[in-house]
C-alpha cells in the first residue's frame, strides 16, 4: 500500500487555484474595483471560493481571467461581451490542445509531458 501524501502548508504558493487573495487584495492587483470582481461573479465567468467567514477568495488563475476581461473593458467592450470573448478565447485554447493531443496520438507520437 503505497503511503499517505500529507500536503505541506508551502504546497499552496504554487497552486494556481488555491484561493489565496482577498476581493481587495485582488481588486488592487488589479488596478479595478471589488465591484468589477463581483461583476465578474454574476456573469458567471469566475466563482470565487469563500472563506470560513464569507469572504471572496480569488486564485491567481481566476486574477489572471479578471485580468483579460479587464483589458478588454479597458478597451471600451463591454463587461458581458468581454467575458463571452474570454470564455470563447479558453475554449478555443482548450480545442487546440485536444486537437494537438489527437493528431500525435493519430501518428504514433507520444505526448510529451513538460517537467
Amino acid at each position: 500500500m503505497a503511503p499517505e501524501i500529507v500536503p505541506r502548508p508551502a504546497d499552496s504558493l504554487d497552486d494556481d487555484d488555491y484561493p489565496a487573495y482577498t476581493v481587495g487584495r485582488a481588486a488592487a492587483m488589479l488596478q479595478t474595483t471589488p465591484a468589477f470582481l463581483r461583476a465578474l461573479g454574476e456573469a458567471r465567468l469566475i466563482t470565487p471560493l469563500r472563506s470560513d467567514g464569507g469572504h471572496r477568495r480569488y486564485s491567481r488563475y481566476q486574477l489572471r481571467i479578471a485580468a483579460r476581461v479587464r483589458e478588454l473593458v479597458d478597451q471600451g467592450t463591454a463587461v458581458e461581451a468581454a467575458c463571452r470573448i474570454v470564455i470563447l478565447e479558453d475554449q478555443l485554447v482548450e480545442a487546440q490542445r485536444l486537437n494537438e493531443e489527437l493528431r500525435d496520438h493519430a501518428t504514433g507520437r507520444a505526448a510529451v509531458e513538460p517537467s
